[in-house]
């Protein structure tokens, strides 16, 4: 499988944007996809992800209430809509997928086989 990461950019603290992660190729009924982010100097980290099969959704507490995932069946996208972004969440986002993740595993980039290339979101204060 193969992701095209997209929707990237430079807003001010309090703006909205909206990422996108296109799969192509042949993804397992029980595909995950997700979001994590890599600032300067941090280690990557979980953001969000959403599950094929159930339709669930988990996100890191940092970005819950703020950020949505959601899935346009069609496209076979995910989605990240980043709300009332602040400049802590400044990072390069990547999405990511993988199959038989099991709940514990979710927030785990280890877990994932498939990964795109990296967008970068800065917000200004």
């Amino acid at each position: 499988v193969q992701l095209q990461a997209s929707g990237g950019g430079l807003v001010q603290a309090g703006d909205s944007l909206r990422l996108s992660c296109a799969a192509s190729g042949r993804t397992a009924s029980n595909y995950v996809m997700a979001w994590f982010r890599q600032a300067p100097g941090e280690e990557r980290e979980f953001v969000a992800a959403f599950r094929w099969s159930s339709r669930t959704t988990h996100y890191a507490v940092s970005v819950k209430g703020r950020f949505t995932i959601s899935r346009d069946n069609a496209k076979n996208t995910v989605y990240l809509q980043m709300n009332s972004l602040k400049p802590e969440d400044t990072a390069v986002y990547y999405c990511a997928g993988g199959s038989r993740l099991i709940l514990s595993s979710i927030q785990t980039d280890r877990s994932y086989s498939d990964w795109g290339q990296g967008t970068q979101v800065t917000v200004s204060s």
